[in-house]
């Protein structure tokens, strides 16, 4: 089965490039000011350290343009992708799903990298018919991609296969140092932390998708589950063209997680830097996760925040939601951010996917065709 690719769709994509993805470091401001409570997100600092109030959506992405330099002050800059090729996927095995047909493919994210992933084509596509595309990012388990197909040792976490399913092409990878890609090597790649690396190759994901003659590159989302869920988050902020963003169990404030206690976030797979620059001080750190959601306004943001979810305090969601929202009320969009309070621990059980799946086929303006999960 070939890939799809195009001529018009690879001179779509490479616009796309330029029109829907912060390039790199060099458009977020690089001396952007430190921000004491990232709470407060109804203003900015100017060029001589004066607070300004935001009474605009220009105002916002004055702001906005801050946290993305945070975001990178804490993970280290993302790279260039100027001169890259769309990615071609190879393709190493097809099996055929209830409703969808499995593709293992590679593709290469930049010389020399191929990233492992699973591609899902619904059944029925017809010629010329573009679909939207999620891209399903998995959590944290030996197992990755295979995690959402329903293949990891715990239920509630094939979304990958469950949205093939009901009808959306959907790409899920490998993360680094899971599933086929468990050989990655944090220490010699190019990367300050294993989170930029992960939101480069989740950019590069999406740029497969979009080149794609299947797939609708206007509608586009992002979901995932744990591991998954801050990395959907994070790739939503640098990467515009995503309209729709899941998060299960993915975040909360860093002075919420385990009491301020954010060495889990400081390995090579994460953020080294909160300990080696920011002395593991939540305080110093300079970006929070007020901030990363109201990065992704007026963009469609779904949270399931468990009641009793041990990772990311439940009571740091609380805070956080009402925060961002006066940014999506700036937009005059306060119905596209969403948060459900499931009375679990920390699982994306059945009930919560489908009111997930319902919310991004709202708004991704996709009807199922048939009975699906």
């Amino acid at each position: 089965m070939r890939s799809r690719l195009t001529p018009n769709s690879i001179v779509l994509c490479a616009c796309l490039m330029v029109r829907g993805v912060v390039p790199s470091s060099h458009a977020a401001d690089a001396t952007a000011p430190a921000y004491p409570d990232h709470s407060r997100l109804l203003v900015y600092f100017d060029a001589d350290n004066v607070e300004i109030p935001i009474q605009s959506t220009a105002d916002w992405q004055v702001r906005r343009r801050h946290i993305l330099a945070g975001m990178e002050q804490a993970m280290g800059p993302l790279p260039d992708r100027a001169n890259l090729p769309v990615p071609s996927p190879k393709i190493t095995a097809s099996i055929q799903g209830d409703g969808y047909t499995r593709l293992t493919i590679s593709f290469e994210a930049e010389p020399g990298d191929l990233v492992p992933a699973y591609l899902y084509l619904p059944t029925g596509l017809k010629p010329q018919e573009r679909r939207p595309a999620i891209l399903a990012l998995h959590p944290t388990g030996p197992a990755g991609k295979g995690i959402v197909d329903d293949q990891g040792p715990r239920p509630n976490r094939g979304y990958g296969k469950e949205l093939a399913q009901r009808g959306y092409v959907v790409l899920a990878p490998d993360y680094p140092s899971f599933g086929d890609y468990a050989n990655y090597d944090f220490a010699s790649d190019r990367y300050d932390s294993g989170s930029m690396k992960g939101i480069f190759n989740h950019i590069r994901a999406l740029d497969l998708l979009a080149a794609r003659d299947d797939v609708d590159p206007e509608r586009m989302g992002a979901i995932g589950h744990s591991l998954g869920g801050h990395n959907a988050m994070f790739v939503g902020v640098f990467d515009e063209r995503l309209k729709v963003i899941v998060s299960s169990c993915g975040w909360t404030p860093f002075h919420d997680y385990y009491e301020g206690k954010i060495a889990g976030w400081t390995s090579d797979r994460y953020m080294p830097r909160l300990k080696d620059r920011y002395d593991l001080d939540p305080s110093r750190v300079p970006f929070d996760f007020y901030e990363v959601i109201a990065a992704l306004a007026p963009r469609a943001f779904f949270s399931v925040s468990p009641e009793h979810d041990s990772n990311f305090a439940v009571a740091g969601v609380r805070k956080a939601i009402p925060a961002a929202r006066a940014i999506y009320d700036l937009y005059g969009a306060g119905e596209r951010l969403q948060v459900a309070y499931p009375d679990c621990e920390h699982d994306f059980p059945d009930a919560m996917r489908r009111e997930a799946y319902t919310f991004i086929d709202k708004f991704l303006e996709h009807k199922p065709a048939q009975k699906v999960p």
